[in-house]
């Protein structure tokens, strides 16, 4: 079965999340996928486990707030770019690229100061994706939205 191709960037959704249009940069690499997150607080749900966290969906825009849950299915060490280790919440949410969906882990770490709010890594995209570097937006050519959402200018 031929691999979707991706671009070095492309637009992806977290449904679970309540999060759509998120620009996220395709990283073959990194290993794991990152989204951005603030006020990252553990709590309990039923006696498990959860994560309540917000994030800002949108480069340069801080204005948009979303509120989100879900299960923790990990605190681990990370190695950032720069080398930098720091423990991060791991959920696994379902992720949707242009008209694909699979489930995915990704650690929850303050991008603000990164261009993209969320980072695709490789685990996420093996066996389901080959990444054509010279290329964007190869799999969703406009950020999908709800009908009553509007891009910030």
């Amino acid at each position: 079965m031929p691999q979707t191709i991706l671009g070095w960037r492309e637009w992806v959704s977290l449904p679970a999340l309540g999060l759509t249009g998120i620009k996220a940069k395709i990283d073959t690499g990194a290993r794991s996928s990152s989204l951005h997150a603030f006020d990252i607080k553990a709590i309990e749900v039923d006696g498990k486990p959860w994560v309540e966290f917000k994030v800002h969906p949108h480069q340069h825009d801080t204005t948009d707030v979303i509120s989100c849950r879900a299960p923790i299915k990990d605190y681990r060490q990370v190695t950032d770019s720069g080398g930098h280790r720091s423990m991060r919440y791991v959920i696994e949410t379902r992720i949707c690229i242009g008209g694909e969906e699979c489930l995915a882990e990704m650690t929850l770490a303050d991008r603000s100061q990164m261009l993209f709010r969320m980072l695709l890594g490789r685990t996420a995209m093996k066996n389901r994706y080959t990444v054509d570097p010279s290329r964007s937006y190869c799999a969703s050519k406009k950020p999908p939205k709800p009908a009553n959402y509007t891009l910030p200018n």
